[in-house]
């Protein structure tokens, strides 16, 4: 990983083609109720600040701290993206 700028666009990117993709859900599903995909939004939101927050934490090995974001990055993107799949 290159810097702490890349890692903070890579979350954003992510999390917001998540948030992008619930709305095209929504738009392409106007019959279904949008109470679980409003929910899957509101978590892609919290991801964000947390995963944020974290960045902006000092940490004694920056190396491993910034590895360790950018793989819960991947862990919670997956899970938020299986959750998009389930909807129905």
């Amino acid at each position: 990983m290159a810097n702490v700028r890349d890692l903070k666009k890579d979350i954003n990117y992510v999390l917001g083609d998540i948030i992008e993709a619930v709305y095209v859900w929504e738009y392409s599903n106007t019959d279904k109720d949008t109470k679980k995909s409003e929910a899957i939004i509101d978590e892609a939101i919290k991801t964000f600040d947390e995963l944020i927050v974290k960045v902006n934490t000092k940490a004694e090995n920056p190396k491993a701290h910034f590895k360790a974001i950018n793989n819960e990055l991947e862990e919670k993107g997956r899970a938020l993206i299986e959750k998009i799949n389930a909807l129905s």
